[in-house]
């Protein structure tokens, strides 16, 4: 593992934002990432970054300062999802390697774009999410490697939830183009279900949109409403390459329920992954027959102790100082992006959409590891 660092900085300081460096920087009892060396913070609001940076005593400046400095070789882009395609083409122009958050982009093809402009300058992209580097879903991936389950039939993938009015402080973009349960939620799960089983290969989706306007329930906001542009219930299938065929529903409206986040199904045993949206949580295993129970897998792989966020930044960041593909990469997400657009296109035209990206499971995350750590 090298013992230099990546000049790192930050365009966009929202809620999201706390929650990376807290990861890089070693707080809340978090070991950090010795890797990524944060220089500087900058917003469209000067006021919003300046907070921030007083907030974990780093510096704040100016996108144009920011893109002008030298020693900042890698932009995390923390923007809207509107914005993640036009500020990452010109973090691309200034000669910065570009770390998204999730979505890539809103659309396949400005997603598209922004990779084959990465590669025509020589440039990386990465994005969010990286929970599937987490130790939960690095143990889960082990198992499915280790070839226990048996052949791999498909498995189910849930997130269902009355929405996120009742807890974001400023939440109209969820309902805005380039919102809704696939694009904010999605990545989590398919991105992880490519982890654990490969490229999808086809899709076929039916979605709705059961409420033009909702009203917002969290503070500072209460009381507003806000129109809703997108579906906000959307369930459909996943044909994988390898031939699984996984069952999806991502909502917004949906009260309660009571499936787990993700189950695969072998012919041999039977797979429970925890929530993709975090780093840790319970791996399970159940064989067949009538007295067969459900065991506990023990968690052998790290990082699934805490909220990580910039654990993908920091493979990045170690990939490009020692000349290796890093895996929460552009091509991951430009496949992700694709499939989740296939939803819409499957939904509205009632047919099975074929996904034409290429794409490689990512390595398992211990073989960049030393003692255990990244870093």
């Amino acid at each position: 593992m090298s013992a230099k660092r990546l000049g790192i900085g930050f365009i966009g300081t929202g809620n999201i934002s706390s929650a990376y460096l807290k990861a890089i920087l070693g707080k809340d009892g978090l070991p950090g990432f010795g890797v990524l060396d944060v220089k500087a913070l900058s917003d469209m609001r000067p006021e919003a970054a300046q907070a921030r940076a007083d907030e974990f005593g780093l510096k704040a400046m100016s996108v144009d300062d920011m893109l002008a400095d030298p020693a900042i070789d890698l932009v995390v882009n923390l923007t809207i999802p509107r914005a993640h395609v036009d500020v990452g083409l010109k973090c691309l122009a200034a000669g910065k390697h570009v770390y998204s958050e999730k979505p890539l982009g809103i659309n396949f093809a400005d997603g598209k774009k922004l990779l084959d402009a990465a590669k025509a300058k020589g440039l990386r992209i990465g994005s969010a999410p990286d929970t599937f580097l987490g130790g939960a879903h690095q143990q889960a991936r082990a198992v499915v490697d280790s070839g226990v389950l048996g052949q791999l039939v498909g498995g189910t993938a849930f997130m269902q939830c009355p929405g996120h009015e009742s807890w974001h402080p400023d939440p109209a973009f969820y309902y805005d183009i380039g919102g809704g349960p696939m694009l904010d939620m999605g990545p989590y799960y398919i991105t992880d279900l490519v982890n654990l089983l490969g490229p999808v290969a086809r899709v076929s989706a039916m979605s709705s949109r059961l409420r033009t306007e909702r009203t917002i329930t969290s503070e500072p906001k209460k009381g507003q409403t806000m129109p809703v542009h997108i579906d906000t219930h959307v369930t459909g299938m996943l044909g994988f390459a390898n031939g699984a065929i996984v069952q999806i529903a991502m909502s917004f409206d949906v009260a309660a329920h009571k499936h787990v986040p993700l189950e695969l199904y072998g012919t041999e045993q039977t797979l429970i992954v925890p929530d993709p949206n975090f780093f840790g949580g319970a791996v399970e295993l159940r064989g067949r027959g009538r007295d067969a129970e459900w065991r506990p897998v023990p968690l052998e792989t790290a990082y699934a102790d805490g909220n990580y966020r910039s654990l993908g930044v920091a493979d990045m960041a170690a990939a490009i100082l020692e000349n290796r593909p890093h895996r929460a990469n552009g091509d991951l997400a430009l496949h992700v992006l694709e499939v989740m657009e296939a939803f819409e296109t499957a939904a509205r035209e009632g047919r099975v959409v074929d996904i034409k990206t290429p794409v490689e499971r990512p390595a398992p995350l211990a073989e960049s590891l030393v003692d255990g750590k990244l870093g």
